[in-house]
C-alpha cells in the first residue's frame, strides 16, 4: 500500500493530465476556502482511485462524466468535461456519453448536462 506521499504525488500526476496548470491553482471559491480539503481529495480520489492501473484515464474520465451528468452535480460536471477534452476525447464523444444519460437517469438529466456542456462543448467558429 503506498503512503500518503506517494498518493500526493500520484494524485498530482492525475490531475495535472485532467487540468494542466490549473489543478494546482486556486480558481474555485472552495479551493481558496478550505484548501486542506481539496489536498485529500487529491489524495485521496485522484491518487487513491484514478492512479489504480485496471483502468485508464480516458476510461475513468467517461466514467466519471456519465455519473456526474446522472447524478446532476453540474459543476464538477462542467470541471471534468475541461478534462475530458485534455486527455483527448471528442466533443462528439461527450455528447454521445451526456445523451445516453437519458437512458439511465432521464431526460431531465440529460437536458441538464447538456445544457451545461454547451459552453464547453459548443463547436468553434
Amino acid at each position: 500500500m503506498a503512503d500518503s506521499t506517494d498518493f500526493m504525488t500520484r494524485g498530482r500526476e492525475v490531475a495535472g493530465k485532467l487540468w494542466g496548470t490549473r489543478a494546482s491553482g486556486q480558481e474555485l471559491p472552495a479551493q481558496r476556502l478550505a484548501p486542506d480539503f481539496f489536498a485529500l481529495v487529491t489524495q485521496f480520489v485522484f491518487g487513491g482511485f484514478w492512479a489504480r492501473p485496471n483502468l485508464d484515464l480516458r476510461s475513468r474520465s467517461l466514467c466519471t462524466v456519465a455519473q456526474l451528468a446522472a447524478l446532476g452535480k453540474i459543476d464538477e460536471l462542467k470541471g471534468h468535461l475541461y478534462g475530458a477534452l485534455n486527455l483527448g476525447i471528442s466533443r462528439e464523444e461527450l455528447i454521445e456519453v451526456l445523451m445516453q444519460t437519458a437512458c439511465y437517469a432521464g431526460v431531465p438529466a440529460a437536458v441538464q448536462a447538456l445544457n451545461a456542456a454547451g459552453d464547453i462543448l459548443a463547436p468553434r467558429s
